[in-house]
């Protein structure tokens, strides 16, 4: 929990207390349904809540803002990004009904009213948002393939409408095709050595109507 306040200092007191019961809440879950690896749930807070709030550190999304996040398996990035932004909404979608079980407990114990899950494939949601987060679900082509007709027309934040992806590596050659990416280093926000080669990429993406 110092990690979160480390780097967002300014948190109200419900915000704290939400990502306080974040790490009893996954650990008994953990011990039911495996959503979060055996060392991966030691350090939740670097290695799920941080990561997942690299996204925070591109973009303060504006009160009201549409968010989807696609395959968010045990509620990453968007349990995390619901707390931090209480005033926008988030629609958690994953084709694992076990993994929404987990997450749906999740949001029930935080009391969240902002998320909303749908246990299906992200090609079968008929609705628009501003932004479609998820961290590593597929490469960039497969990802945009699948979420096709998903972005709002309506442009209401300082980034433009379209994708926020959480990806590690060299992304040279899966990015190639993309003009109007934008990457950001995780390590140019956080310093622990966990980052140095993670990274957050905005693809705008146009309304076709």
């Amino acid at each position: 929990m110092e990690l979160i306040l480390k780097y967002f200092p300014n948190l109200t007191k419900d915000q704290i207390h939400k990502f306080e019961l974040l790490e009893s809440l996954y650990k008994d879950w953990n011990l039911k349904i495996n959503v979060v690896s055996r060392k991966d749930i030691d350090e939740l807070y670097l290695r799920h809540v941080l990561h997942a709030l690299a996204i925070a550190k591109v973009i303060v999304f504006k009160d009201d803002s549409r968010i989807m996040d696609v395959g968010t398996g045990g509620g990453f990035p968007g349990i995390p990004l619901a707390i931090m932004f209480p005033e926008c909404s988030f629609h958690l979608v994953d084709s694992i009904a076990k993994k929404l079980k987990v997450v749906n407990s999740v949001v029930e114990g935080l009391g969240l009213t902002n998320v909303k899950t749908t246990h299906t494939r992200v090609e079968e949601i008929n609705e628009t948002y501003d932004f479609i987060v998820s961290r590593a679900v597929a490469a960039m082509p497969t990802f945009v393939h699948w979420t096709k007709g998903k972005i709002a027309k309506q442009q209401n934040n300082e980034l433009k409408n379209g994708i926020l992806y959480l990806k590690g590596g060299d992304l040279t050659e899966e990015l190639k095709d993309y003009k109007a990416i934008t990457i950001y280093n995780i390590k140019d926000f956080y310093s622990e050595d966990f980052y140095n080669t993670k990274k957050v990429v905005h693809l705008p993406v146009k309304y076709k109507g």
